[in-house]
């Protein structure tokens, strides 16, 4: 098997976290969760060139941001927890691939942000590597190899809008009433995913309304869903900040100043998204905001990753 092209360019989008209800601890150290994906603009990229053997990346930083701010240095692993490593020898392990790749990742999604950039480079990796080596790879198998590698790298995959239970693998599509504009605001302080859940597990924040919210999620499904309503299940890792708790508050209320109302945490966070209204833009928003942190202007896609062939060495 020998590659079908010189290099291949994935663009790697970002998603948001419309809603996200945590569930009770499952058996394999999960938790059930129900959360409304969806894929925005913001994007790393990812060039993949073959090479005779084994894996390479060399990571390089791009500021995104609106208003382009002191940032804190972003920990992004670049040995085998790295995710682009991982996806890229998990695939090579299922076909016996007769060759490697050396990739080339250009990273603007911030890291440990709650807008899994991290998941995104697994599933371009993966798409890469399809294209590569002209592997014809299912959709189906697409999405298991992506449930091996982390909850949230099945929705990378898939892309759009989609509802995730389960521990978020489990999706289903959902049509979106309209595409959207929001504004992302990213602070210098991170959040620790696996914190956030033993916290929940401690004070059990919001495991009582399970039930409720469950079915709530489940009754978005029905017609074409409107931003607001998948906004309505609130996040409850939001509760689980403890003492950065009062700093989110902090970012909301600011927001709330800037024009933008029903902000919300992405993920475990630390990003907080809040969606525009007509009339108000991302720069109206920025130049209100009161604060250091960046600010980054997105809209909804219909996809969470890109592929463009070259028949040439991308640059």
């Amino acid at each position: 098997m020998k590659p079908r092209a010189r290099g291949v360019r994935v663009e790697a989008h970002a998603k948001l976290n419309l809603g996200l209800a945590v569930g009770p601890a499952r058996a394999d150290g999960f938790h059930e969760l129900a959360t409304v994906f969806q894929s925005i603009s913001l994007a790393d990229t990812l060039v993949a060139t073959p090479r005779r053997a084994g894996f390479t990346l060399a990571i390089r930083h791009e500021d995104a941001s609106l208003v382009p701010r002191p940032a804190r240095r972003e920990r992004i692993p670049v040995g085998r927890t790295n995710l682009v490593l991982r996806a890229a020898q998990l695939v090579a392990a299922r076909y016996a691939l007769p060759g490697g790749a050396a990739f080339r990742l250009t990273k603007r999604i911030p890291s440990q942000s709650g807008m899994g950039g991290g998941s995104a480079d697994a599933a371009a990796t993966i798409a890469a590597l399809d294209a590569l080596y002209g592997l014809r790879l299912s959709t189906a198998f697409r999405m298991k190899l992506a449930a091996e590698l982390g909850s949230d790298v099945p929705f990378a995959c898939l892309g759009g809008t989609a509802l995730g239970l389960g521990r978020g693998e489990r999706l289903e599509r959902l049509t979106l009433a309209g595409a959207f504009r929001a504004v992302v605001i990213v602070p210098r302080w991170r959040v620790s995913t696996a914190e956030a859940f033993r916290q929940i597990d401690k004070n059990k924040y919001g495991l009582t309304a399970w039930a409720t919210k469950l079915r709530y999620a489940r009754n978005l499904r029905r017609g074409r869903l409107k931003p607001e309503r998948a906004l309505a299940l609130g996040n409850t890792l939001e509760q689980a900040l403890e003492n950065r708790r009062s700093d989110l508050l902090s970012l909301r209320r600011r927001l709330v100043a800037a024009g933008v109302a029903n902000a919300r945490m992405t993920g475990s966070g630390s990003a907080l998204f809040g969606i525009l209204g007509p009339g108000l833009s991302a720069r109206t928003v920025a130049r209100r905001f009161a604060g250091s942190e960046r600010i980054f202007t997105v809209r909804s896609t219909r996809v969470g990753w890109r592929l463009i062939r070259s028949t040439s060495l991308e640059r």
